[in-house]
Order: C-alpha cells, then structure tokens, then sequence
C-alpha cells in the first residue's frame, strides 16, 4: 500500500514511492539475515519491551512553539529529542532520554553531531554503514506497508514524520501518556510533498534558524500522511487504554486532544 493523496498524485511521486521500496529492499534481506546470523544485535531492541510502564513522557518536535517554551520543566521528565534537536541542547544545556532520526538526509549530514550524543539513539539500519556499532545505537528497519507498529522487531513505518517512529517507540516501552510539544504542524515553506530542496540562509520552519540553513538538503513535509499516522496513532494507544495528548503551543495539528503545556507540572 503506498500513501498518496489525490490531490498529490502524480507520475513522478508514484515513480520515487516504488524507487525508495526497491532501494530498500537489500536492507531488509540484510535486518533479517542479522535476525538469523546476529541475532544479538536486533534483539537488543527488546530490551525495551515495557520498560517505561505506566509512565508518561515528552516528545519534542522541532517547529518553532518550542523555543517559547520553558524547557526547564522537562528536566525531570522522560523525553524523546527528535533529528537536529541536538542544537536545542547547545542552548538550553538540556538534554532528552532518548533521540530518534530516521530521515536519510539529516543521518548523512549530521553523522558528528548525532554520534555524539550520549544518549540512546534509535536510527535508521540504512544509515549503520555511517554510524557502525555503538553500545548506544539501536537500529530500526523503515518499513513501507503503513501501519502502527507496536514492535520495532519487525520494523516501524515512518509516517511521513519521525514524530510517528517516536511514538512508536514511546507504545513499545509502555508509556500510559505521551504529550507532544513542539509539534506544530505548519510550515511556511511550500512545495510538493518529500521534494529534496536546499535550505535558504534561514530557517523559519523550526525552533532554531540554522536548523536547516546555508545550504542544507532537507525534504518538504507530506502533511497529510503524517495526519493519517497520527491517526493510526491516536488509535492504537486508546485501544490499550493509553493515550496522548498534544501539549504543542498555537499547534496547527487537531489529530490529539488539547492540554496546556503549563498545567502538566
């Protein structure tokens, strides 16, 4: 099944939807000859199974509502940074429990920066050749079949956002509540949805103006599908009795019941 919206269907689209499965292809022989071989290294995954039961946590999207926010008041949460949010942690001299990227653009191009980082980091097995073995990496397999997956084992869908893959990850460990702030759900540069473009001198999309800046390759959002993720979300946490809210300050996304950011603490 391939998520494309009418009113974006187009030859080229269908055309690059069909190319990304047919390049991925040899990564997923090789995520589940690893499954056979080196079973040590997908299973370490399930070393999250559950750990967080019952608790809440944050996942920090990166539009610009969040450099509005006191962040001060996360320091005692468990948090999910999300891609380039690294630059967050330079200025606010915070930093979250875990980070997230699947994007192949932001993985090529921030290699010594999300290395870094020591925190655990979930990232796309595309990208191990880049990032090799680390007792902190955790890889995911990027699956193309939309759907919520529970279980990162067998792979996750990307939904268009990375915020999806992170609240994939936030059901596998078992948060009961999850509150997304910063996601705000709009963007002022236009254009069709995953077009590769190379960002201007300023970056107004998100919370800091070098986010994607000077030069950086970076794809336009696909806001629909990332509408029907969330969904698929929405859906599969309430099931379980779970749920999330969206705490995001003047957000554009109306997937996710409203709650003041302020009066969670």
């Amino acid at each position: 099944m391939i998520v494309i919206h009418k009113d974006n269907l187009t030859t080229e689209r269908i055309l690059n939807a069909l190319l990304r499965r047919v390049n991925n292809f040899p990564h997923q022989l090789a995520w589940f000859s690893s499954m056979l071989f080196r079973p040590q290294e997908i299973s370490s995954l399930n070393m999250w199974n559950g750990i967080h039961s019952g608790k809440r946590c944050f996942i920090l999207g990166n539009g610009p509502s969040l450099a509005e926010m006191n962040i001060s008041l996360l320091r005692d949460e468990l948090t999910f940074g999300l891609n380039r949010i690294y630059l967050l942690f330079e200025e606010q001299r915070f930093t979250t429990n875990y980070f997230v990227s699947i994007n192949d653009l932001v993985l090529q191009q921030s290699v010594k920066q999300i290395s870094a980082l020591r925190i655990p980091k979930f990232i796309n097995w595309r990208a191990r050749g880049q990032y090799g073995r680390s007792p902190d990496i955790y890889y995911l397999l990027e699956r193309y079949h939309p759907g919520f997956c529970s279980t990162p084992k067998f792979g996750v869908w990307g939904g268009a956002t990375v915020t999806f893959v992170a609240l994939e990850l936030a059901y596998f460990m078992g948060f009961q509540t999850v509150i997304l702030v910063g996601v705000d759900h709009s963007f002022s540069t236009q254009g069709p949805p995953h077009k590769v473009v190379a960002a201007t001198e300023m970056d107004f999309n998100h919370f800091h103006p070098k986010y994607f800046a000077d030069g950086t390759l970076w794809q336009l959002p696909d806001l629909k599908t990332s509408e029907y993720a969330y969904r698929l979300a929405r859906k599969a946490f309430e099931a379980d009795g779970r749920q999330v809210l969206d705490a995001t300050i003047g957000g554009k996304l109306d997937i996710f019941p409203k709650v003041d950011f302020n009066s969670l603490f």
